[in-house]
């Protein structure tokens, strides 16, 4: 039975029960929701909060950019959404359109302040201060939320992810690690028979992914016995963080990612020979498939 936990001080008190540990990430990891979720639930909603039909293609093109294809995947909904909007306050066509685009002061001053990015948070400050930026943020948030609920649906996890899981529970501590709303998280692991796999759900209220991994493990696990899987940059940025080692599921090849998994990487990370040549030449592999640089800047 899944122990949902809510605030950072209970995951801080997470017990170890085995002597190794691994985090997964969900969205675009374990479910191949990514591209439903963004494409029909976060960029209409960009478009019709902040009024930017006259350049919905190039709104779609970068939030395409960053939130999918792109090192940025994965990151914080906020996050991105500012980083769209700078990218698009680059383009020419979008400054020929005359269009105006937030600026998102409020966000970075909540950014600064170290709060988690999360409706909860924004709400309060929202609150707080009256604050228009902010208001219509969460406002937009709310309603990819809504969105998502209706529309994400019957979207079976990958293939070899439910006899990874299986294999992973039988030798391992696992949570859930991600950057979704924990309200979002458990419908669907539940939906699909998959919380019993794991002791914790963790969603963007607990803070970042490497907050996460931090107050899970801290003290708990051996050197080399933390493993973090995950499809995008912030997941491996969050391994590094914790002295943990990192599995990648490759983009558009998330089948053989798990399969791989599930026939060799898991056995070699239990019996401590993952590290090293083997993890080093996927991640190489996996950061290949992730640019930097958008495509229009790069002639």
């Amino acid at each position: 039975m899944i122990h949902c936990i809510f605030t950072k001080h209970d995951l801080s008190s997470f017990k170890p029960e085995n002597d190794s540990f691994v985090g997964i990430d969900s969205d675009g990891c374990v479910f191949p929701t990514m591209e439903i979720k963004q494409k029909k639930c976060f960029h209409q909603n960009i478009i019709d909060h902040w009024r930017l039909e006259k350049i919905a293609k190039y709104v779609r093109e970068t939030a395409e950019f960053v939130n999918l294809y792109s090192i940025h995947r994965g990151q914080n909904r906020f996050l991105c959404l500012m980083l769209v909007m700078d990218l698009l306050r680059k383009r020419p066509e979008v400054s020929a359109a005359g269009v105006n685009l937030p600026g998102f002061d409020s966000l970075k001053k909540l950014i600064a302040s170290g709060a988690p990015l999360s409706n909860f948070e924004l709400e309060k400050a929202a609150k707080n201060t009256g604050d228009e930026e902010l208001a219509l943020l969460l406002k937009w948030s709310h309603a990819v939320n809504e969105k998502i609920s209706r529309t994400v649906k019957n979207i079976e996890p990958f293939k070899w992810v439910r006899e990874s899981l299986r294999k992973i529970k039988r030798n391992s501590d696992a949570i859930c690690v991600s950057q979704t709303p924990v309200e979002a998280l458990e419908r669907e692991w539940r939906e699909h028979g998959l919380t019993e796999f794991v002791r914790v759900i963790a969603g963007q209220e607990l803070g970042t992914k490497k907050e996460h991994i931090r107050l899970a493990t801290n003290g708990r696990y051996k050197n080399g016995k933390i493993l973090m899987i995950g499809d995008a940059p912030g997941d491996r940025e969050a391994a590094l963080a914790n002295r943990a080692h990192f599995y990648p599921i490759n983009p558009g090849h998330e089948e053989d990612s798990w399969e791989r998994f599930y026939k060799a990487a898991y056995q070699k990370f239990l019996n401590g020979t993952y590290g090293g040549d083997y993890e080093n030449e996927l991640i190489a592999g996996f950061q290949e498939l992730l640019p930097s640089a958008p495509p229009w800047e790069c002639g």
